[in-house]
């Protein structure tokens, strides 16, 4: 099938299916409360994932450790939450089989656990990925390394609808998906990479987007994190010992504590938006006026983790973006309408370079749920 007829079916595919998703979880603040986890160690059985130069050590070991530990340690603290491991033994797990465990679970938070590797031994350091178009040739490597695992499954052309690891034309269609569950999947993404600053291992190589195939069919918010390389001799050393995957578990889990308290505050200001609220005016008391708040709608095309320097790719050559930032996040948007129609028309617009785009309400330098 040609590639312009595989984009058609998936945008079709993404508006049907993204958008009702959307309104429903704006709708109910219980939908941000964490109660199920999957926890995704990389590689297993057949595919020992990268291989230290030595030959001794494999990432799928390492990363089943890591995760078992950092389950114990939510299930020991939060025995109210559901902890899913797509793998707990030393098996082969397809990527495809990895997001329909979570999906079938209904997880609030899918954690997918890997070790790097690169040709230069010099190249080390954490980095988390979330779902999203990758912006350097670095990126792209590390998805195509972690997207080849496919080749090994049966039919996997097929199951995959013709997607070809090796090829960027592929990768076109994960920028279609940036948006459903990106907010949420950089605050967790961020929380851990805050955490791995601390060590065992301190280079921090930061949060990144990438067209990640075990990410791509998830529907809720998902990360990849690299815990370190496995070819660099420091890194090696701190991923094959005991106490360093313990520390890693530990900052793991930290990051998850610092997400469920963020999420737990923004379910509980969702519940109480939506309560009536009586206000009485004693009677010969004067009310003071306050000036009317700016409310508007327009066009939210992006969400990042930093604020964008002027002529970013991201802005794809837009001059007239604005951002309002929400918490860590910054919110870029275009526009300044006064119906949702007008923005919506702007919305159709837009989609042609921001194919994620949608419409928001603004009221008072604050977005409107």
């Amino acid at each position: 099938m040609p590639l312009k007829s595989k984009l058609t079916n998936i945008i079709v595919l993404v508006l049907m299916l993204v958008f009702p998703l959307c309104v429903c979880a704006q709708e109910v603040g219980d939908a941000l409360r964490i109660k199920t986890v999957v926890i995704d160690p990389g590689h297993g059985g057949k595919d020992p994932g990268a291989i230290a130069r030595n030959g001794k050590y494999k990432e799928k070991d390492i990363t089943l450790s890591v995760a078992l530990k950092l389950g114990n340690m939510i299930k020991a603290k939060y025995p109210d939450i559901k902890v899913i491991y797509t793998r707990s033994t030393d098996k082969y797990v397809e990527l495809s089989q990895r997001a329909a465990i979570a999906n079938r679970n209904k997880a609030d938070l899918f954690i997918s656990i890997h070790v790097n590797s690169a040709k230069a031994t010099q190249a080390r350091g954490t980095e988390t990925f979330v779902m999203g178009a990758h912006k350097s040739d670095d990126n792209f490597e590390v998805c195509k390394t972690e997207n080849s695992v496919i080749v090994i499954e049966d039919d996997y052309q097929t199951k995959y609808a013709g997607f070809d690891p090796n090829s960027p034309e592929s990768y076109i269609i994960f920028s279609l998906l940036q948006n459903m569950h990106q907010e949420q999947s950089i605050k967790y993404a961020a929380h851990v990479q805050g955490q791995f600053a601390k060590g065992p291992v301190t280079v921090n190589r930061g949060v990144k987007q990438g067209g990640l195939l075990v990410l791509w069919k998830t529907t809720m918010p998902a990360v990849l994190t690299e815990l370190g390389f496995i070819s660099n001799p420091k890194d090696c050393s701190v991923l094959v010992s005991k106490s360093g995957q313990e520390q890693f578990a530990r900052r793991l889990f930290n990051a998850f504590e610092a997400y469920r308290k963020e999420m737990e505050k923004g379910a509980q200001i969702s519940d109480a938006s939506v309560r009536p609220e009586t206000l009485e005016q004693d009677k010969g008391q004067t009310q003071s006026v306050e000036p009317e708040e700016e409310e508007f709608y327009a066009v939210q095309i992006l969400s990042v983790a930093k604020q964008l320097p002027k002529g970013a790719y991201d802005l794809r050559g837009r001059k007239d973006a604005k951002f309002i930032k929400v918490g860590n996040l910054y919110k870029y948007y275009i526009g300044g309408f006064s119906s949702r129609q007008e923005a919506a028309a702007e919305l159709a617009r837009l989609r042609k370079s921001f194919p994620g785009a949608f419409v928001i309400h603004i009221k008072g330098n604050k977005i409107v749920k």
